[in-house]
């Protein structure tokens, strides 16, 4: 069948009129409603037609997720059965530290009251690690309070203003605090230099410290309350010691501020000090 050349262009022209006509800014109004007025009509049929199918595609998905529920739930119900051992634990072990102390007359740290703030700013570059909150001298905080999250130790405070403090993080090069594995009570001085693992020094020859031992702070430096959490000990590829902290687990944005009052050197006094060390003096 031979295709007439006159129906040819008539279909051209038409096409290039619907093109035209398609879009926005030249579609007729009258065109425009009309397309709205069925779209408004078809589209509940459309949506009744697909529900069936719709619903045949979700049986899987559906099914799959509720297998992935049971398994989450019995896996949390053992967790929560575990952690109620532990807690039955802890505690035994609060109540017997606590007849521990009486039986000794230990005096326990007083408890201070944590000042909660948020970091407003990251003042970190290749040189200096800190942090910058949102309280200060009139929140109560003072010149070298340790700064904790939720993890454990994070770095001290070393610049107080009015309403704002600035956080030595414990990556920071000039950051120095006396720690201790919480295993062995081995000694060590937990040394900052801008990386994420920060050093161990002065551990000793033969240290008795082992991979994954908890590292908490010892006080000896009068600087940080002791057995405050700090981190994990690790090796590097150099084999020197250093320690992964439990404040990288999560972006450091709520910050505690811990009172804590260093212990003062006692005062010289008369009536105990020798009668030949005074005149000597």
């Amino acid at each position: 069948m031979r295709f007439s050349p006159l129906l040819f262009i008539v279909c051209i022209l038409v096409s290039c009129f619907l093109i035209y006509i398609d879009r926005p800014e030249s579609r007729p109004q009258a065109l425009t409603g009309m397309r709205a007025g069925f779209n408004d009509l078809a589209t509940p049929v459309l949506d009744l037609s697909v529900r069936p199918f719709r619903g045949l595609a979700n049986i899987g998905p559906w099914w799959k997720r509720q297998f992935e529920l049971a398994d989450e739930n019995r896996n949390l119900r053992m967790q929560a059965a575990e952690m109620r051992a532990w807690r039955d634990a802890a505690l035994s072990l609060q109540e017997r530290n606590a007849r521990y102390r009486e039986a000794l007359n230990l005096q326990a740290d007083a408890a201070e009251a944590r000042i909660s703030a948020w970091t407003v700013a990251d003042r970190s570059n290749a040189f200096v690690r800190s942090r910058l909150i949102d309280a200060g001298r009139e929140d109560g905080v003072r010149p070298g309070y340790p700064a904790v999250n939720v993890y454990g130790l994070v770095g001290r405070t070393v610049e107080v203003g009015r309403s704002s403090t600035r956080i030595l993080l414990l990556t920071d090069i000039n950051s120095r605090v006396a720690v201790m594995a919480d295993r062995s009570n081995a000694r060590a001085l937990l040394v900052g230099d801008n990386t994420e693992f920060p050093r161990l020094e002065y551990l000793g020859a033969e240290p008795d410290l082992r991979e994954g031992d908890r590292i908490v702070t010892s006080g000896d430096d009068n600087v940080m309350p002791r057995g405050v959490p700090v981190g994990q000990a690790v090796r590097d590829r150099d084999g020197r010691w250093r320690v992964a902290l439990f404040s990288r687990t999560a972006p450091i944005d709520l910050i505690w501020i811990w009172p804590f009052e260093p212990v003062q050197a006692p005062e010289a006094d008369p009536i105990s000090t020798p009668a030949g060390q005074e005149e000597a003096n």
